[in-house]
């Protein structure tokens, strides 16, 4: 391969700017790809006008930083305004699932679930209440590699024992009358 060809570099630049742009559609993050894509972009143009590979570099880097410094802010804000993780499985916790297979009352005992298109083990978030399959539930939190869920078209969910208060003193019962 000749690196010297403005040819190479062509080709060059339009699998960089191909391959950031396609990494920018996959990742969760908002905008992380995309200022790398730009840089390629206006670097591929160059090398079109013939331009030396060199200005072709600066160009690209200039560009990317610029764009980078630009919009990663951007993207933060957007991640926080939506109120969800976008990475890993805490993106799932507020979110409503189906039951594939019966999540058992046992602790630990696990079950399956369907979020979208992905399948999780499930546990119940309710002591001592299994949650049958068909159920629609509630993520509530993430427990290791697992999603806790509550039902919620399960009928009511059992009464939560009250924790027991301190026993009242006699000059305290007086106090409050």
């Amino acid at each position: 391969m000749d690196w010297e060809s403005p040819d190479t570099w062509r080709w060059v630049w339009l699998v960089v700017t191909v391959v950031f742009a396609l990494g920018e559609l996959v990742t969760p993050a908002a905008f992380f790809f995309l200022p790398f894509a730009a840089g390629a972009f206006l670097a591929l143009v160059l090398a079109f006008l013939g331009v030396g590979v060199g200005w072709e570099f600066t160009a690209f880097l200039a560009v990317s930083g610029a764009s980078f410094a630009f919009l990663w802010p951007i993207g933060r804000r957007m991640e926080r305004r939506s109120g969800r993780s976008g990475v890993g499985s805490n993106r799932w916790v507020g979110r409503q699932g189906v039951v594939l297979s019966d999540i058992p009352a046992e602790v630990g005992g696990t079950g399956l679930i369907r979020l979208e298109r992905e399948q999780w083990r499930a546990e119940s978030g309710v002591a001592g209440a299994p949650i049958r399959k068909g159920t629609t539930v509630l993520v509530s939190r993430v427990h290791g590699t697992r999603l806790v869920v509550l039902p919620l078209d399960d009928g009511p969910l059992p009464p939560i024992e009250p924790q027991s208060a301190p026993p009242v003193t006699d000059s305290e019962q007086g106090a409050q009358q």
